[in-house]
């Protein structure tokens, strides 16, 4: 048994409150190396001489990854403070007990040998995401190119490569293609910036509180979130906090007046004057050393109190639901912790989302994000099929370390996308081949977690790095429509079927060389069975043959076609 392998902190990441009086206590311990863990817990203060409160727990294996196992028990308790300890089971017959940090081989019976977990404390830290987010289906707009209600010759929005000038999306086209986006089956509508900048995709903002006037006004912003309402779509705008254009007021201030100004510690100065040549390291701190992109000094309280507002502002005037966080993971815990329970305050059922590229799990801990965008999902997809570069199991894995470190209710909001407008689009990554990307489609759509579709995926829209954000098709001539056929047949048997995303897995089985996935869920008296072709050619899976394929709404033959799924129920 690898005891340096098992890890067990009495903290909110592997102690924590589901609910009122409901506790997951989780243990990380080396895989395959564990046969059996027992969580034996009792009162910390209430002696046994006068009530005997211990209690035995069998914990499960909840998830695997590529070096680890992680085993689970919920466990309900009324009480002051509890007291737990780990009994566990070696593959090679050895046991240990392990509690406060330290492994006994007899079983402790000093409480102070024992792991603590004070109920109040953990409840006050419980993590509370929204209800409704939980497992949504997310559509991603970059306004500038989705759609407008000005005549555009289609020549020119079509054109490729684009120049920056030439499409001028707006949030009247928005509203006018709603329909598009019910008929798909979106829940929930996210658009990258839309605050004023002299750049097509806004990240760098001169004003925060006033809509770019190529996309419209204010009340145009309002309009689009009550009739995105109205039809049972929530709206998230992206907050640019990490940095601000050149024309913001604070850094034009201090452009002007140098050491003179009031704003000097709104941003990291180095010295003056100013530099930001291309090729060259700005005299200032700045997002990715691009000069046009100064960086905010969110420690220093003014900053901090003035994006706090901004925050507030947008969710009362236009009734937004929350907000995507740009370049995330560069701010400091202290703002996001003031942001979250700002923006709650304002709206306690807001979804608060942070890009990070990474785990991001010291950001998921109740008091700073929701979610994140979810590029551990990305990678490992696009290395499963786009690349071929990693097998079914080692694919599970990768979810399964995502499954065993964070919260469950976090793994339900978890934006998992196959490209972004940071991307190239995942049908130019695979070759341009359509099975493949049906594929990504289905395990984007038929897995936990709240998919973010990117616009045009469901036409299969082309495009690399550089040409990610090119105009929606919105001629039939220029859409995939068995493409846009399939996206929605997905959305509607997740819709359909909440044992997808809700239920509990209750097997799992993968065959790398056959380059198959199974996935069965239950929920109550419902039970689904997902299957996934990893590969070309034919894969034989007679066992699952006869059951009710939701895809073709045919009893399934037990083959599956190169980078094939069916759905059986």
């Amino acid at each position: 048994m690898e005891y340096s392998a098992i890890c067990h902190y009495a903290e909110k990441r592997y102690c924590f409150a589901l609910e009122k009086d409901t506790f997951l206590i989780r243990i990380r311990v080396k895989k395959g190396d564990i046969k059996r863990i027992v969580l034996h817990c009792q009162d910390k203060y209430l002696p046994l001489k006068i009530k005997d409160t211990r209690a035995s727990v069998e914990m499960t294996l909840a998830a695997t990854d590529h070096v680890c196992d992680y085993f689970e028990a919920v466990i309900q308790f009324h009480m002051v403070c509890l007291r737990y300890y780990f009994e566990i089971e070696g593959t090679d017959g050895g046991r240990v007990f392990y509690g406060n940090y330290e492994f006994r081989k007899e079983q402790p019976s000093d409480i102070e040998q024992m792991f603590d977990c004070p109920q109040n404390l953990r409840e006050e830290e419980m993590l509370v995401v929204p209800e409704w987010a939980k497992n949504k289906v997310v559509y991603q707009i970059f306004p500038a190119r989705f759609a407008t209600d000005q005549p555009v010759a289609k020549d020119l929005w079509y054109k490729t490569p684009l120049r920056r000038e030439d499409l001028k999306g707006n949030l009247r086209g928005i509203i006018d293609r709603l329909d598009h986006l019910q008929e798909l089956g979106v829940d929930v509508l996210y658009m990258t910036p839309v605050f004023q900048s002299d750049s097509v995709h806004k990240y760098n903002t001169d004003d925060y509180y006033k809509i770019d006037p190529s996309f419209g006004t204010k009340e145009d912003l309002k309009e689009l979130v009550e009739k995105a309402h109205g039809r049972g779509m929530r709206v998230i705008l992206d907050a640019v906090f990490n940095h601000s254009s050149k024309q913001f007021f604070a850094f034009a201030d201090i452009a002007e007046k140098e050491e003179r100004s009031a704003y000097l510690d709104w941003y990291f100065v180095e010295g003056f004057p100013l530099r930001a040549k291309m090729g060259e390291i700005p005299n200032f701190k700045t997002f990715s050393y691009f000069g046009g992109m100064p960086k905010l000094n969110l420690k220093n309280p003014q900053v901090e109190e003035y994006f706090i507002q901004v925050g507030k502002y947008w969710i009362r005037e236009c009734g937004i639901d929350g907000w995507r966080l740009d370049v995330a993971d560069e701010i400091g815990h202290r703002f996001w912790k003031r942001f979250r329970d700002a923006v709650k305050e304002e709206k306690p059922d807001a979804l608060i989302v942070g890009e990070e590229w990474h785990y991001g799990g010291d950001f998921l801990e109740g008091d700073e994000w929701d979610s994140v965008m979810n590029y551990h999902f990305y990678n490992a997809v696009m290395d499963l099929v786009a690349r071929e570069e990693i097998s079914a199991s080692q694919f599970m894995d990768s979810l399964g370390f995502l499954r065993g470190n964070l919260h469950p209710s976090t793994c339900q909001v978890l934006w998992n996308l196959i490209d972004s407008h940071d991307t190239e689009r995942f049908f130019y990554s695979t070759g341009r081949n359509r099975a493949k990307h049906r594929l990504a489609a289905a395990v984007q759509l038929l897995l936990p977690g709240m998919p973010m579709i990117y616009y045009g995926d469901e036409y299969a829209m082309d495009g690399d790095r550089e040409d990610c954000r090119r105009g929606m098709v919105w001629d039939e001539e220029h859409q995939d429509r068995e493409m846009f056929a399939w996206y929605k047949k997905l959305i509607a048997i997740r819709h359909a079927y909440p044992c997808l995303t809700e239920g509990k897995v209750t097997a799992c089985h993968t065959d790398d060389t056959a380059g198959t996935i199974a996935l069965t869920s239950v929920l109550e008296q419902d039970e689904v069975t997902v299957l996934f072709h990893c590969k070309e050619g034919a894969a034989d899976l007679p066992e699952y043959a006869g059951r009710q394929d939701l895809l073709t709404e045919a009893a399934f033959d037990g083959k599956l076609g190169p980078w094939g799924t069916a759905v059986l129920s």
